[in-house]
């Protein structure tokens, strides 16, 4: 698995920003993505990450990079939560949301659930908004469509281009993503506990 592609999706969630991120690799091998999702989690697991297939369509899986224990926190949100029962999930469990979206993507492979913004940390107002907008007329639109408050999805937009920007060039300079990779809160490393991000 090529690691440009994770420094290019997923900075902010490896630098501990943002909840989750998917994205896609071309590869009709799908051993080596299992163990390139093996090896790569093996880094992850450390740090309080995991990275998972989602599903195959043709000659591309889709990879759902994301930090469990912060998909739990994001997941007790009210709106989030009311949000998830109307579709069937059990929001007191993160895990079994996440088995529940993936059984969804692979009933309608190419179609995403609307609720998949809570899995990548979108507030809850924003994925509402999308939700009964049908995805149209958003106050503002960048990593994702907010219907909610403009402010802080611009302050939060800008903050995720700087952290590309700079794991870009750190990626460029030599630093491999085991280093570029925030531990999550509380989390203990040969360097000590990190704080959360």
């Amino acid at each position: 698995m090529p690691e440009e592609a994770l420094i290019e999706n997923c900075s902010p969630v490896l630098a501990g920003l943002k909840t989750a991120n998917l994205f896609s690799i071309c590869c009709t091998d799908r051993e080596a993505v299992r163990r390139d999702l093996r090896e790569m989690n093996a880094i992850f697991v450390r740090k309080g990450l995991r990275a998972i297939p989602l599903g195959q369509t043709g000659t591309h899986t889709l990879i759902y990079i994301y930090r469990p224990n912060r998909l739990q926190e994001d997941l007790r949100d009210e709106r989030a939560r009311e949000i998830l029962k109307e579709r069937g999930y059990h929001p007191e469990d993160a895990g079994s949301c996440v088995i529940r979206m993936i059984r969804k993507l692979r009933e309608a492979p190419g179609e995403f659930p609307h609720e998949i913004g809570l899995f990548l940390g979108y507030p809850a107002e924003d994925v509402e908004g999308y939700i009964r907008d049908r995805g149209k007329h958003p106050k503002l639109s960048g990593f994702w469509q907010v219907y909610g408050d403009p402010q802080y999805a611009q302050c939060t937009f800008s903050r995720y281009r700087r952290c590309m920007s700079c794991y870009d060039k750190a990626y460029e300079c030599g630093f491999s993503i085991d280093r570029l990779t925030v531990p999550a809160a509380g989390r203990k490393t040969k360097a000590g506990t990190f704080p959360s991000a």
